[in-house]
């Protein structure tokens, strides 16, 4: 940091001591302001860096780097006004620009600034055109109300009474009701992908001049939710007959009415994407709603499924294994091993365990290697496996177990050795099957947009509110990870649906087939 300089102003002419307090005032303040600058750099460090960190939820994490970008931002605003206050030349370094990044599909709306006169200052008459400069800057409209009339002429015979023709009244998804197929699909959008509550948008849209209760939103989102049921069905058909999903359930508070509490329901995250081996089918996740966290429900949901389910280590999954299940035969599961990771790391920034510290190490070396085959087939990524990862992992059997015979089961670490041990054979799955992901990660990204409606909605009003809100849930995630916009995606489904699409060809309004045609 640059030191102001201590100055004898009775040194200096009278004439110049002016400028000489505004530069030492300048100083002063640039230097306040690295000063603010460099704490706040520190701060996103630690929040990114330190080990609290690690207790961060993502959500609270990105919102400790939004306010700290904020806060860095208003300092370099501030930064740059000093030098203009100084009396110093005012030509900046250009600063970063958007020019040429804007998409090329969003339109153009051409402003051309002439100038107050085309004369020649010397006179020479009318000045020609030599080129021009071009810049753009994002503009943003808020959304518009609009009211859409439907006039139906009618037309009749002046020579005969029977000669009366109109056209036919165009389909909508609600019969009489005021909303397009478009506002239905705002208003999922708004709800189940931007985490926006009914009633925040009933304030929204008021403040437009337009008066509707959330009420009359939650009767719209109820209606085309159960229109949507069968393409959410149609999608987990097409799930369960895969070779590998993910499997993860997250709470989701529900109104108990007859108490007048929330009681805790739960979504369970049903997902499959095989992108990391280059699978051909594309990802989806359906979320189906249950009351409770019973393993039965798991049962019930993979009902049809025969593949290998990967999941964390949740005992309620365990009867998924035995030859008693319902619904199909015993899956083979796959655990997770950021699980197993993270039981060690707890131990090690509770008490810096020098044990939990070699854990760590020896999982690190796992995934170095899966680094290095990300995106490789199936095939290779089992070959690279057996010979690079089935030794380390052996290593770390043996080293887990002489551990164990050292260490009281009832101590903290103990119990966290004793989890990785009872989770043995599914932590080795990805060792036989190069479709099998080395942790539960994707599903659990899956789960997050869930977290983020339920902190946001505080809790669903019902057990069917929870179950619309898990399936209109599925389609937005589901077209999310296929690179789908979901609100155009649900404009055009709904209005197919309003226009009679048949049950027997729901697989063309499967979000990936969406993709294809658009």
């Amino acid at each position: 940091m640059i030191e102001a300089p201590d100055i004898d102003l009775s040194t200096i002419p009278v004439a110049q001591r002016a400028v000489v307090v505004a530069l030492m005032e300048t100083i002063a303040a640039l230097q306040e302001i690295t000063r603010r600058q460099q704490h706040l750099i520190a701060e996103m460090n630690h929040a990114l860096h330190g080990k609290r960190s690690e207790k961060l939820a993502e959500d609270a994490r990105q919102l400790a780097f939004e306010d700290l970008s904020i806060a860095l931002a208003e300092v370099e605003a501030e930064k740059e006004t000093h030098p203009a206050k100084a009396g110093e030349p005012t030509n900046k370094p250009a600063r970063q620009r958007t020019i040429g990044n804007l998409p090329a599909a969003l339109p153009r709306v051409e402003e051309v600034i002439e100038p107050d006169s085309l004369m020649c200052p010397c006179g020479c008459g009318i000045m020609h055109k030599i080129g021009e400069d071009r810049t753009e800057r994002l503009d943003i409209v808020p959304a518009q109300l609009r009211v859409i009339v439907t006039v139906r002429p009618k037309y009749a015979c002046r020579s005969c009474t029977d000669g009366v023709t109109q056209a036919p009244a165009p389909s909508h998804l609600i019969i009489g009701g005021l909303p397009t197929e478009a506002t239905l699909a705002h208003v999922l959008v708004n709800k189940y992908a931007d985490h926006l509550p009914l009633y925040r948008q009933s304030q929204i849209l008021a403040r437009a001049g337009l008066d509707l209760h959330r009420a009359v939103l939650a009767d719209w989102v109820g209606k085309a939710a159960f229109h949507l049921k069968p393409i959410v069905d149609r999608l987990a058909e097409h799930l369960k007959r895969s070779g590998k999903l993910f499997m993860d359930e997250t709470t989701a508070p529900v109104l108990d009415p007859g108490r007048g509490v929330t009681k805790t329901g739960y979504l369970w995250a049903l997902a499959r994407d095989d992108r990391p081996w280059g699978g051909e089918d594309p990802p989806g996740v359906v979320y189906f709603y249950a009351p409770g966290r019973a393993g039965e429900n798991a049962e019930t949901f993979l009902t049809g499924f025969d593949g290998i389910l990967q999941i964390d280590g949740y005992t309620g999954y365990n009867r998924l294994t035995k030859p008693s299940r319902k619904g199909g035969s015993p899956i083979l599961v796959a655990h997770c091993w950021a699980h197993a990771r993270r039981k060690l790391k707890e131990v090690f920034d509770h008490d810096g365990s020098e044990i939990a510290a070699e854990g760590l190490r020896r999982i690190a070396a796992f995934y170095a290697v899966e680094a290095d085959i990300r995106g490789i087939s199936a095939r290779q990524r089992l070959s690279a496996r057996q010979a690079r990862t089935a030794p380390l992992v052996a290593a770390f059997g043996d080293w887990l177990q002489a551990q164990r015979r050292k260490i009281s089961a009832k101590s903290r670490l103990g119990e966290k050795l004793t989890y990785i041990h009872n989770h043995w054979d599914g932590l080795q799955t990805f060792l036989h099957d190069g479709r099998v992901e080395i942790d539960n990660n994707r599903v659990e990204n899956l789960i997050r947009p869930i977290a983020l409606n339920r902190k946001n909605t505080l809790f669903a009003g019902h057990d069917e509110g929870a179950a619309a809100w898990g399936r209109i849930a599925s389609l937005i995630e589901t077209c999310k990870i296929n690179g789908v916009e979901p609100f155009a995606y649900l404009k055009a489904t709904l209005t197919a649906i309003a226009n009679g699409h048949p049950q027997s060809r729901l697989d063309d309004l499967l979000p990936w087939n969406f993709a294809m045609s658009s």
